[in-house]
């Protein structure tokens, strides 16, 4: 079993900045991708940022410049770098990731994390 861990939300103030971090554990082999999603109240959940074990990244429009992700494979753990917050950032933010936990078979298992709440507001 699998699990995601997801830490380092929280309430800031526009223009401020946070750290997320997901850290996987149990067996694992592989972490094919990793990346973050976020869902507000209303709305569907989408895209923020992805990280292959490569290292190629991509995120989506409205945080490019802003947020940044970036991962450490020896600790199977994913963060998200997020500066200059405005409060249409506010959601809760989930980590999610494409795992293979056994070196014998190529396929992998998709995973998510409970999720953390990012609230930005004066």
């Amino acid at each position: 079993q699998v699990q995601l861990v997801e830490s380092g939300g929280g309430l800031v103030q526009p223009g401020g900045s946070l750290r997320l971090s997901c850290a996987a554990s149990g067996s694992i082999f592989s972490i094919v991708f990793m990346g973050w999603y976020r869902q507000a109240p209303g709305k569907q959940r989408e895209l923020v940022a992805c990280i292959t074990r490569g290292g190629r990244t991509n995120a989506t429009d409205s945080v490019k410049g802003r947020f940044t992700i970036s991962r450490d494979n020896a600790k199977n753990t994913v963060y998200l770098e997020m500066n200059s917050l405005k409060p249409e950032d506010t959601a809760v933010y989930y980590c999610n990731a494409d795992i293979r936990g056994d070196s014998d078979s190529p396929y992998y298992t998709n995973y998510w994390g409970q999720g953390t709440q990012v609230t930005v507001s004066s």
